[in-house]
């Protein structure tokens, strides 16, 4: 694949278009047979759709799932017993239409002081029940090496089931597994949350920025409680870097940062000790 084509493809990843919708490609420019005009009937006045048997509200009603969500995490004093509350949720969609085997709940040090929160597991993800082990996640790993901070790190996503055609999950998808996720900070209270991806940024900073605008900046995240506030990295998601190599320039700047922000908290801890 030629370099342009791989930038070509890159844009629209970045766009939000990952799939592709016929098994071959149509060339729309060729002239098109004439179809048969028909007239326009008048337009009928709508009615409204029946009601879809055995639907139950709480399966449209993100407000009612989070409520329930939250209630399930809150019983869990460690992050062995929320991944198995996550595993046995039913709320989420996702769990439904996209994954094929399993939820997928995080990877690394429990007692990490640096949290990385992805976008939604992929294929590889859903085969072996963990975040980031296909070639974006071994970038991932590379990249944590090359700062030092392997031991330091634990993995996780904004939702626990693979998304139908790997695409990015809703927010609605998204606010629905939040509970989880804000439990599992409070559990290991981390030093720092670092967002890899738009995705991820979107939904812990609720900014409409795009990540090329975010990345490299600091922001802040407060529990819903407002018991717990926390500094946050965006940065870019190893798979764009995998698509757009000329782009980790930025994610080893951002990795220094962390890296820096990090040692600085932890010099500053040691000092509120003595």
């Amino acid at each position: 694949m030629t370099r342009e084509a791989e930038a070509i493809l890159g844009f629209w990843r970045e766009a939000g278009v990952d799939a592709l919708y016929e098994d071959a490609p149509v060339d729309r420019t060729l002239t098109q047979p004439k179809q048969e005009v028909r007239p326009i009937r008048p337009a009928q006045p709508l009615r409204p759709a029946a009601p879809t048997p055995g639907l139950r509200k709480e399966s449209i009603d993100t407000v009612a799932l989070s409520a329930e969500a939250t209630a399930l995490a809150a019983e869990a004093g460690d992050l062995e017993a929320l991944k198995a509350i996550v595993a046995n949720y039913a709320g989420c969609p996702l769990r439904f239409e996209g994954a094929a085997r399993q939820s997928v709940f995080g990877r690394g040090n429990p007692k990490a002081e640096i949290l990385i929160i992805g976008e939604a597991p992929g294929a590889d993800e859903d085969a072996q029940g963990l975040p980031f082990v296909g070639r974006a996640g071994k970038l991932l790993d590379r990249m944590i090496a090359s700062v030092g901070l392997s031991e330091r790190v634990y993995i996780t996503n904004t939702v626990y089931w693979r998304p139908p055609g790997n695409r990015t999950p809703s927010p609605q998808e998204q606010a629905t597994c939040a509970p989880f996720l804000e439990r599992t900070i409070a559990i290991m209270r981390p030093q720092i949350l670092v967002c890899a991806g738009a995705a991820s940024a979107k939904a812990i900073l609720k900014r409409p920025e795009g990540i090329l605008s975010l990345r490299g900046n600091w922001f802040e995240w407060t529990s819903q409680d407002g018991s717990l506030t926390l500094p946050v990295l965006p940065t870019l998601h190893p798979a764009f870097l995998l698509r757009q190599p000329q782009a980790k320039k930025k994610a080893w700047f951002d990795l220094l940062s962390l890296a820096e922000r990090l040692d600085r908290t932890h010099h500053s801890a040691l000092q509120t000790e003595t």
